[in-house]
C-alpha cells in the first residue's frame, strides 16, 4: 500500500481556533514578531517543537492514575527505574522535570572556565547550559551535514578526524566529557550511525574521556540505523537502541520527546560516584532524588511511554509523515533539508529567501509569513537562534546555517492538517522574493531566540 495510515484512533479532541489574518497581523505585533511570544490559542497549526507537545495514548492516561506522589521512595519511581535500565542498561537514573534539568546539573558539576566539550552539533540549551559554566561547546559536525541539499544517510555523524585532532591536541584534564547527540537536531534531524558511534566511543575511550549521549530522540535515530544502515535491517528495535546505549558511559534524555509524555527528563548513568553528585546538586532546585521535580504521575506516563516509542508502525507511521511534507514541499519549489529526518521537516530559508542576508534573519522572515498566511507557527535554527551580535555593530553575525523547522508533535495531527500547510507554502512560493528581512531590538545574554524582540527592515 501506498498510503501508510495513522496507527491509533481518535478519541478526544481539543478544538483549533480558525484565525484571521487581522487576528494574525495584531498577535504578531504583540509578540513583538517574535512567535515564541504568541498565545497559543492565535496559533493554527502548531510546529513550533516536538518537546512536551504530543498526545499521549490510552495506556499513558490510565497509568496516570496508578501514580505514586510519594515524597520519597515512589513506586512509581522504581518502575521508571527499571524500564530505563532495562532500556538503557545503565545502573544509575535519575529523574528531572525536563532535559534542561538534566544539563544544568550534568555540566554544573563537571563543566568550568577553560573546559571543553565536544560534540556532532550542540542544539541550543545544551550550547547555553554548557557556557554558562564557562566552559566551551565545540561542535564537529560532518562538513556535509551544512550543505542542506546533499544526500547521504547519516548526516548527524561526528567528524571523526576532527574529533580525534580535538583529542590530540586537547589536554584531557580540559576535557570532562565527550557528547554525542542522537538525531542532530541542528543540522535538519539527521541520524547517527552505529559505526560512528562505535569509532566515537573507541576515541574517547582511548583519551580517558567519560562519553555521554543526548539522547532526546533515541528511538527515531535507532529507526533509521535499521532502515539504512548495513546489517542491522534484521535486527530489533531493542536491541540497536541497548547496543546504541551500551557504546556511551551515560545519557541525557529530554523525556518530552520520544519518551512520549508532556514533561520529563533522565540523567542515566553507570559511575556510582557521579550519580551521587548529581543527586546531591538535584536536591538543591529539583527535589528529592525519586522524583526529581516530577509528579509521580509523570513518572507512570513516561514509563509507559518508552515500553511505547519502539513500535514500529508509530515509527514507520512517523516517518511516512515527514515525508509526505518534505516531498510536497519540494515540488512545490521549497529547498528542504535532505533527507527527510523524522521529528522535523527542515526549509533552507537561506536558499529560499536568496535577497535577505543572514545577518538580517531570513529563517525568521519565512516564519513569520507562513503564521501571517496560514496560522502556522515553526521556529527558526539559524542565525537568531545560534548566531552572535557583533559588539562593534550591533548587527547579528551568521549562523552556518540558516533553516526553518517544522517540527511534527508526535500523534497530534492527520494528513489534512499537513495538506493546510503545504498549501500556504505554494501560496507563498509566488510572493517569495517580496520578503525582507528582521532586526533584533532586545536581546537576552543567554537562549536570546526565545524572548528577543524584533521589529521588520
Amino acid at each position: 500500500m501506498k498510503t501508510i495510515i495513522e496507527p491509533f484512533r481518535i478519541k478526544t479532541v481539543e478544538p483549533l481556533r480558525i484565525t484571521s489574518r487581522e487576528e494574525r497581523e495584531r498577535a504578531l505585533k504583540q509578540a513583538h514578531f517574535n512567535l515564541f511570544g504568541l498565545k497559543a490559542r492565535d496559533v493554527i497549526i502548531d510546529l513550533l517543537t516536538d518537546s512536551g507537545t504530543g498526545a499521549m495514548s490510552t495506556r499513558q492516561w490510565a497509568a496516570l492514575m496508578m501514580g505514586d506522589e510519594s515524597y520519597a521512595g515512589s513506586e512509581s519511581f522504581f518502575e521508571l527505574e527499571q524500564v530505563v535500565r532495562d532500556l538503557t542498561g545503565y545502573r544509575h537514573v535519575i529523574p528531572v522535570h525536563q532535559g534542561r534539568a538534566a544539563e544544568r546539573i550534568l555540566f554544573g558539576i563537571l563543566g568550568a572556565e577553560g573546559k571543553k566539550i565536544p560534540n556532532n552539533t550542540h542544539f541550543d540549551t545544551t550550547k547555553a547550559n554548557i557556557e554558562f559554566t564557562g566552559a566551551k561547546a565545540v561542535d564537529l559536525p560532518l562538513a556535509q551535514a551544512l550543505e542542506p541539499s546533499a544526500e547521504a544517510p547519516f548526516k548527524g555523524n561526528m567528524d571523526l578526524e576532527a574529533l580525534e585532532s580535538f583529542l590530540e591536541e586537547t589536554p584531557k584534564e580540559e576535557i570532562p566529557l565527550g557528547l554525542a547527540t542522537v538525531t542532530n537536531n541542528t543540522v535538519g534531524g539527521q541520524p547517527v550511525s552505529l559505526a560512528n558511534l562505535r569509532e566515537v566511543s573507541r576515541l574517547y575511550r582511548a583519551k580517558g574521556v567519560p562519553f555521554f549521549l543526548d539522547a532526546a530522540r533515541f528511538a527515531e535515530n535507532a529507526w533509521f540505523i535499521k532502515q539504512r544502515e548495513e546489517g542491522h535491517a534484521d535486527r530489533g528495535l531493542e536491541e540497536i537502541v541497548r547496543e546504541l546505549f551500551s557504546l556511551a558511559d551515560g545519557c541525557l534524555i529530554s523525556a518530552k520527546k520520544d519518551g512520549l509524555v508532556n514533561i520529563g527528563g533522565i540523567l542515566a548513568m553507570n559511575d556510582g560516584e557521579l550519580a551521587q553528585r548529581c543527586r546531591d546538586l538535584l536536591i538543591l532546585t529539583e527535589g528529592f532524588p525519586t522524583y526529581g521535580g516530577l509528579a509521580g504521575r509523570d513518572m507512570a506516563a513516561l514509563a509507559q511511554g518508552l515500553r511505547e516509542v519502539l513500535d514500529p508502525d508509530y515509527l514507520s507511521y512517523r516517518h511516512a509523515s515527514a515525508r509526505y511534507l518534505a516531498e510536497a514541499l519540494e515540488r512545490a519549489g521549497v529547498p528542504t533539508v535532505k533527507p527527510a529526518g523524522i521529528h522535523a521537516v527542515y526549509v533552507d530559508a537561506r536558499a529560499f529567501l536568496p535577497q535577505i542576508p543572514p545577518e538580517e534573519l531570513p529563517g525568521q522572515s519565512l516564519c513569520v509569513e507562513l503564521y501571517l498566511r496560514g496560522g502556522i507557527r515553526a521556529v527558526e535554527i539559524g542565525t537568531l537562534m545560534f548566531g552572535g551580535t557583533d559588539p562593534a555593530t550591533g548587527r547579528p553575525t551568521p549562523s552556518e546555517l540558516d533553516l526553518v523547522r517544522l517540527t511534527l508533535p508526535r500523534r497530534v495531527y492527520t494528513q489534512s492538517h499537513f495538506d493546510w500547510v503545504i498549501e500556504v507554502f505554494e501560496d507563498l512560493v509566488r510572493d517569495a522574493p517580496a520578503l525582507r528581512g528582521y532586526r533584533i531590538v532586545r536581546e537576552a545574554p543567554f537562549l536570546r531566540a526565545f524572548t528577543a524582540r524584533l521589529e521588520p527592515l
